[in-house]
């Protein structure tokens, strides 16, 4: 198994930038791919992106495509969400998972979660 950490969460103003960190400790590192979701008040979770396990793919939702970098640095054991150009929509509380060997946009493939990260965007 695995344990996730999130940190770098705060208060931004629209067009700020945040770098999130999602440490990880427990297991061989390189076998799981990292994935970000996201939830705001009233809203379900929504997919943000993922770093495969493979290590050179990445993925990322519509709504935050061309803003937001997923990547990791493994001599750190940490997974980054570099989120530029911010908007109020994306205040949320962001939260990292892990699946071993395995990479998906759904939530219900990621049995090892971080306890999540508050980001508010002021408008």
């Amino acid at each position: 198994q695995v344990q996730l950490v999130e940190s770098g969460g705060g208060l931004v103003q629209t067009g700020g930038s945040l770098r999130l960190s999602c440490q990880a400790s427990g297991d061989t590192f390189t076998n799981y791919s990292v994935a970000w979701f996201r939830q705001a008040p009233g809203k379900g979770r929504e997919f943000i992106a993922v770093h495969a396990w493979t290590n050179v793919f990445t993925h990322y939702a519509d709504s935050v495509k061309g803003r937001f970098t997923v990547f990791r640095d493994n001599a750190k054991n940490t997974v980054y969400l570099q989120m530029n150009s911010l908007k109020p929509e994306d205040t949320a509380v962001y939260r990292c998972a892990a699946a071993l060997r395995r990479t998906s946009t759904n939530s219900a493939l990621y049995d090892y979660w971080g306890q999540g990260t508050q980001v508010t965007v002021s408008s």
